[in-house]
């Protein structure tokens, strides 16, 4: 992956969505481009344009924490936004590709026996959307991803961009096209050098218009909790909500979903619970078989 290119795609994009007014700059003179120019970002950073000019080429190394509090502010940024630009300074700088601890490719006992141990769906995913383990409801609840997966090790991006199943699975499917965009541009910030994630995006931009365009649009977001609505071959529909805690000794991510008390899609999962306990395609704990 270009590092210096996802720099200076991902400033472009964020001056592009800002026009004059919102600034409350004077709009004047043609413009041949949406957005801001670079002259005026650097005008209400309070940098020079030279200087402002060399960052968006995509030089961010050593880049000052004064200074990334003055773009945050000149181009109005989220605050994943302003993450993702912290990652791409550490990435830039000497040295990164050595200080990044990788995620590990295994789950460890202890976490198995957590994933086990939890009442709902509940999985254990890598940066990149690849479900390493689950309990045995979420193998029953993720039960078409794993069999699109055909043995391999199941992955969200795989899943929504090249399987025509998951518009059916994901009740709102373009939204859960734009998470996963967003949660790997996100990635790309924090680990640019991983081979897997740079093969994976590689192939989804190739295999699929849906991600490309979405890809260019140069969004992040991170999700620690929200709700989404899952149709179920078995059981129908699904409004559950989830909640993501980080692993840091191993670099991964677990997941777990939930339903409110009382409601239809509780007793859906119990009645899928009922039917993976004759249909748990691994028992061992393994998302793919």
């Amino acid at each position: 992956m270009d590092h210096a290119a996802e720099i200076r795609a991902f400033l472009t994009s964020r001056r592009a969505k800002i026009s004059p007014q919102q600034a409350e700059l004077p709009a004047y003179g043609n413009r041949r481009v949406p957005g801001l120019r670079r002259s005026e970002v650097a005008q209400l950073a309070g940098i020079s344009v030279e200087y402002y000019s060399r960052l968006e080429r995509g030089n961010l190394s050593g880049v000052s924490g004064q200074v990334l509090d003055a773009l945050t502010r000149a181009l109005r940024l989220s605050q994943d936004d302003r993450t993702h630009l912290e990652d791409l300074a550490r990435t830039a700088g000497p040295g990164s590709r050595r200080r990044r601890r990788p995620a590990t490719a295994t789950v460890r006992p202890n976490v198995r026996r957590l994933l086990d141990s939890m009442t709902g769906p509940a999985f254990v995913l890598n940066g990149r959307g690849d479900v390493l383990a689950a309990n045995a409801l979420g193998r029953a609840l993720y039960a078409p991803m794993i069999e699109a997966a055909r043995g391999a090790t199941p992955n969200h991006a795989r899943f929504v961009f090249l399987d025509p199943r998951s518009h059916q699975f994901w009740g709102d499917w373009e939204r859960a096209a734009d998470d996963l965009v967003a949660l790997l541009h996100a990635q790309a910030g924090r680990d640019p050098y991983d081979k897997d994630l740079t093969d994976l995006i590689g192939e989804l931009s190739t295999r699929s218009d849906e991600f490309r365009t979405r890809w260019a649009g140069h969004d992040v977001r991170q999700y620690h909790q929200g709700a989404k609505p899952i149709h179920h071959p078995v059981v129908g529909t699904l409004h559950l909500t989830y909640e993501s805690l980080e692993l840091p000794a191993d670099g991964l991510i677990l997941f777990a979903y939930g339903a409110e008390p009382g409601s239809d899609s509780e007793d859906a999962l119990r009645i899928l619970a009922s039917w993976a306990a004759d249909h748990d395609p691994d028992p061992a704990g393994h998302p793919h078989r």
